[in-house]
């Protein structure tokens, strides 16, 4: 099981109680540990990725979770919470989302989970992911400049999508087209190059599925907010490419940069890809169908820059969780 590091904070004393949210997705589990400041925003004292697909079969009819992927998962939620303890919160949440959703034995894993930790496991429907990815990504202050804005947030196993006008959520949907399911559908090979064939097969379905449910989608006036393990690897191999900290690097991703990324590792094989600095070996295999995804999106909004949030669902649940600052008197 190979990781992808997040912030690595000692545990310090909050100043209001902490919470530690497990979103257990269907490409990676993550952890986000937040405390609520004085001036009532969530500010993040440690998260934390763990690359574990427990969704291999996401496609088919009756997706059904495998016994090796339910084991990593598992361990991967037994080690997050190990390190959640450090900082003593007050309160734990552990989410899923499309993989769990929609498996056949999803409830045998979340009994599993139970057993193994004493928590249980809340599992979201599309709107209710999508409505907390949006109460998330609100608390994003690179973001507190936009009004009118929608947002796409590709996971493992779906693809919400948002529409806020004056910073409230005006549409939410979420549609079943995530990275692992799509390559799944429509790459024969993950270990061959990406052939042009499988290109345009993803994006002529990632178009049709998004302009029906979305026919409006392309906003005079609307930024586009992109959120998601894909954005964020596209800015890791940006930032080693540049010698910057991932955190360092500039949270706007144009269409350009990821259609020449993509045309970069579209020839490679799985083993190439694999070695691309940034780019996470775990990920590799559905990366080239997300770099598609997400071109295909910024083309049916008509943008050509977004912008990349890293708080999406964890920190919307955080929120969600954290009670409100007590107001003083006078106040």
């Amino acid at each position: 099981m190979s990781a992808a590091a997040g912030h690595r904070h000692s545990p310090v004393s909050a100043p209001y109680s902490a919470a530690a949210v497990i979103d257990i997705g269907s490409n990676s589990i993550k952890i986000l540990v937040a405390t609520r400041l004085a001036d009532g925003s969530v500010s993040a004292l440690r998260h934390h990725t763990i690359d574990s697909r427990i969704s291999a079969g996401i496609n088919q009819a009756a997706p059904r979770l495998g016994e090796p992927g339910m084991e990593a998962g598992l361990a991967a939620i037994q080690e997050l919470l190990a390190l959640a303890a450090g900082y003593e919160p007050a309160y734990i949440a552990l989410v899923a989302t499309s993989a769990i959703r929609d498996a056949v034995n999803g409830a045998e894993f979340c009994e599993r989970v139970f057993r193994a930790t004493g928590h249980r496991i809340r599992i979201l429907s599309g709107e209710e992911e999508a409505n907390l990815i949006g109460r998330g990504l609100t608390s994003d202050h690179e973001l507190a400049g936009l009004r009118d804005f929608q947002v796409f947030d590709l996971g493992g196993g779906s693809l919400e999508c948002l529409r806020f006008r004056d910073r409230r959520i005006e549409r939410a949907i979420s549609l079943r087209l995530g990275c692992v399911r799509l390559t799944e559908r429509f790459i024969a090979d993950p270990r061959a190059p990406l052939s042009p064939a499988e290109a345009g097969a993803i994006a002529a379905h990632v178009r049709a599925e998004v302009t029906t449910a979305f026919p409006d989608l392309a906003v005079p006036g609307f930024d586009a907010i992109f959120a998601g393990g894909s954005v964020a690897t596209i800015r890791a191999i940006r930032g080693i490419r540049d010698g910057v900290p991932l955190v360092n690097t500039t949270a706007t991703v144009t269409a350009t940069e990821m259609r020449a990324l993509l045309a970069r590792l579209a020839p490679m094989t799985l083993a190439e890809c694999q070695r691309v600095p940034g780019l996470p070996p775990p990920r590799a295999d559905v990366f080239r169908t997300a770099l598609v995804t997400l071109v295909t999106l910024a083309e049916c909004a008509g943008v050509e820059t977004v912008y990349h949030t890293f708080n999406n669902l964890r920190w919307g649940v955080a929120d969600e969780l954290l009670p409100p600052v007590a107001k003083t008197s006078g106040s």
